[in-house]
């Protein structure tokens, strides 16, 4: 067994695709249906079942996966390990981040790390809270920040800043705020799952409106496609400040006097993996940036 035939399976198993894999991998696919087969006669297992012309895992497979995953992941912290020989001066740091974070608010900090680390390579992958707290578990990424709930055992979690979450809508905007308006209003959301969404849920809450019970007419994948079906006139929505502060001041959105409160922005990182120099730099550069900002995002 090899790591080149872990990282096809992991590719395969991912995208249910040999073809994608392959592609993904910079191999060919019969490279990479070699490598599955190889693991295959091996070991005298079938971990896929090839069904028309897709695939999907067995039971033997689901289970072998994990600890290719575990394996892989020791081999990305061994490589780390080596990389720390050669102090901040190479090496790669990966990191992953909700959609809000890595639009507006993480940008100039990583500008700013670059700057002084520029022979450091920065990768940023953008999920919402559940994706960025299982890249940070599955060791795809050493460092996570986002805005809503990650609880997991295995991950560390720490507040590092804040937003606030507006209400908005198409100018002129509804003429009244109150529970029984929003009960009625159309709604535009943010997919279950991402921290505006559990953010407005707990808001909604506090106010004794059922967020379940809500008309939401269009569910949307991101900020920027949320913000867009509300100026068209989609229905209400609720979004970072950031988000929507050039709208509102072109006029092609409002922000309606209904406070849903702030909302934290945190870091996570795995308890037991190690902890690279160049993520300990960077953390320390965000902790200086919020200290100087007197906690307020920047």
């Amino acid at each position: 067994m090899t790591l080149e035939q872990l990282r096809v399976f992991v590719a395969v198993a991912d995208r249910q695709h040999v073809t994608a894999a392959a592609r993904a991998l910079n191999l060919t696919q019969s490279a990479a249906s070699a490598a599955i087969a190889a693991l295959e006669e091996r070991h005298d297992v079938r971990l896929f079942d090839r069904i028309g012309r897709g695939i999907v895992l067995t039971e033997a497979g689901r289970t072998f996966l994990d600890e290719a995953r575990g394996v892989l992941a020791r081999v990305v912290a061994a490589e780390q390990a080596l990389d720390e020989l050669a102090g901040l001066e190479r090496g790669t740091l990966r990191l992953v981040a909700s959609q809000t974070i890595a639009a507006y608010w993480l940008p100039p900090l990583l500008a700013r790390f670059h700057d002084a680390h520029p022979r450091l390579s920065l990768e940023v992958a953008i999920g919402n809270t559940e994706q960025a707290a299982a890249a940070v578990r599955d060791g795809d990424a050493e460092l996570g920040f986002v805005e809503g709930e990650a609880e997991d055992a295995r991950l560390e979690r720490w507040r590092l800043s804040e937003d606030r979450l507006l209400l908005v809508s198409a100018p002129p905007g509804p003429t009244s705020v109150r529970p029984n308006a929003l009960r009625a209003a159309r709604w535009v959301m943010r997919e279950q799952g991402s921290g505006t969404r559990s953010v407005f849920n707990a808001a909604m809450a506090r106010l004794g409106v059922d967020p379940q019970a809500l008309d939401v007419t269009l569910v949307l994948p991101s900020n920027e496609a949320v913000r867009t079906a509300v100026e068209a006139g989609a229905g209400l929505g609720a979004l970072s400040q950031h988000v929507v502060a050039p709208a509102i001041a072109a006029g092609t959105l409002v922000a309606l006097p209904l406070d849903l409160g702030s909302r934290p922005f945190y870091g996570l990182r795995h308890r037991q993996r190690f902890q690279s120099r160049a993520a300990a730099s960077l953390l320390a550069l965000i902790g200086e940036s919020v200290q100087a900002a007197g906690g307020a995002v920047t």
